[in-house]
């Protein structure tokens, strides 16, 4: 894949990141998903799981400028985006996935719902909470659980992750 062609893929991701649609990614976007997914799985703010999920969403956040934030104006416009991304992330696409491990496994703890870790039921609602497609949320969901034991473990979801945020192999 060529360059031209990796950047535009990378570019495809960032309306993942901005939740609320209008041209940038920042604090907000993040804080917003986590207040989606505390209703979806009817979970207050004030609880531990809702506390680690807003302190993942932050910690994320900052991850995120620190790669992306060229200006430091607090705001990851599209072109920061890519350029972030290609720049920093193409060679080392667990990076992403490092930033993303606070908030990821808060969404882990809050989507296993009897303890015994998340199922593809449960990460394909986290993923239409965040902005992904029936279709393809439920297709990602069962493949994020790479060994077929009924439950996807932190280390699939990073993997997932980083595979489909910044590897040129996924679509």
């Amino acid at each position: 894949m060529d360059s031209a062609e990796y950047e535009r893929k990378i570019a495809s991701r960032f309306a993942a990141f901005d939740q609320d649609g209008n041209g940038y990614i920042d604090r907000q976007d993040f804080s917003g998903a986590a207040a989606a997914l505390l209703s979806e799985f009817s979970t207050t703010a004030r609880c531990e799981k809702g506390q680690a999920l807003y302190s993942g969403a932050e910690a994320f956040w900052q991850g995120m400028a620190g790669i992306a934030d060229v200006d430091g104006d607090q705001r990851v416009t599209r072109q920061e985006f890519i350029t972030g991304a290609v720049k920093r992330l193409r060679d080392n696409p667990q990076r992403l996935a490092g930033i993303a491990r606070p908030f990821l496994h808060a969404v882990i703890a809050l989507a296993d719902e009897d303890g015994g870790g998340m199922t593809p039921a449960a990460a394909e609602r986290v993923l239409r909470v965040l902005g992904v497609e029936a279709p393809v949320a439920a297709q990602v969901a069962s493949a994020l659980d790479a060994d077929g034991d009924g439950r996807i473990s932190e280390e699939e979801v990073l993997a997932g992750f980083a595979a489909y945020y910044v590897t040129p192999e996924h679509p």
